[in-house]
């Protein structure tokens, strides 16, 4: 699923290179989209923006009218000029926006929806999420809010938590094994048993690792090619502890280990030195 630096990475390309272009050709496959775009006139709409909360793209139009996407598993937006070869399929199109001289295709983006400025402010989604960490005015409030909402969740672990979109946007499984390794937490410590200084290193360090990763375009707007947690200039050497589960640490030569943990049985990975649980009692 691609996390949060992705689809930042992708709406400010995506930005770059359509917004004040005029809208000459939209399609969808999904009906009632199709029939929103009808009956708004999308075609000839002026594209004013695109941009990004958490893990959801809005291309906004001129009259208060937005392309709301999710691309949660599978899902990508590329951008085409005219008459250039896609690298997808077509029957993997879902949505396609054209103005002169460029595309952009949504391929197997499964949320798509059309949106009137009104169905945007009360959208249920996107008003439970948490404070995006990418947000450019984020600060120690809403970093102070995530703290709250963590705190809030009582047993549950951090490792689950993190991956919460209405905790704090933007986070995902990669992120979630590299943030907790640097913050030096286990990642099934319960969000109840974190001290305030464990938790504002928690956030300060997401934050840190989701804005070093997009400082740099990765060249299309839906791959994070470029992605690394570490210093290392080594291709191999690119994160910590995600995706090594049964290697050494990286820093104390440990076991990394690994578990599927949380509703979707996704994988965390932590270091058994670096990230000690607590005691108990």
């Amino acid at each position: 699923m691609p996390e949060g630096d992705t689809i930042f990475r992708a709406a400010r390309t995506m930005h770059r290179v359509l917004a004040g272009r005029i809208v000459a050709r939209f399609e969808c496959v999904y009906p009632l989209v199709t029939r929103a775009a009808d009956a708004h006139g999308v075609v000839g709409r002026a594209i004013d923006s695109v941009t990004s909360r958490g893990k959801h793209l809005l291309i906004n139009f001129s009259g208060g009218l937005a392309l709301h996407t999710h691309m949660r598993m599978n899902g990508s937006w590329h951008l085409y000029p005219d008459g250039a070869r896609w690298q997808r399929p077509r029957p993997d199109a879902r949505v396609l926006v054209g103005c002169d001289g460029v595309v952009a295709v949504g391929f197997l983006v499964p949320v798509v929806e059309l949106l009137t400025d009104r169905q945007l402010r009360r959208h249920a989604s996107l008003r439970a999420l948490g404070p995006d960490l990418l947000a450019s005015a984020f600060d120690s409030a809403d970093a102070a809010e995530i703290a709250g909402r963590a705190r809030a969740r009582g047993d549950e672990p951090i490792g689950d938590i993190l991956l919460n979109q209405r905790i704090a946007a933007g986070i995902g499984n990669v992120f979630r094994s590299e943030i907790l390794f640097l913050a030096g937490v286990d990642p099934f410590r319960t969000g109840a048993s974190l001290s305030d200084e464990e938790l504002g290193r928690i956030i300060a360090t997401a934050r840190r690792l989701l804005s070093a990763n997009v400082r740099n375009d990765a060249g299309s707007p839906g791959r994070a090619a470029g992605r690394r947690t570490t210093r290392s200039l080594d291709p191999d050497e690119k994160l910590w502890v995600y995706g090594r589960g049964g290697r050494p640490c990286r820093r104390c030569g440990a076991v990394i280990l690994s578990k599927k943990t949380g509703p979707d049985a996704r994988i965390v990975y932590w270091c058994s030195g670096c990230q000690p649980a607590m005691a108990d009692g």
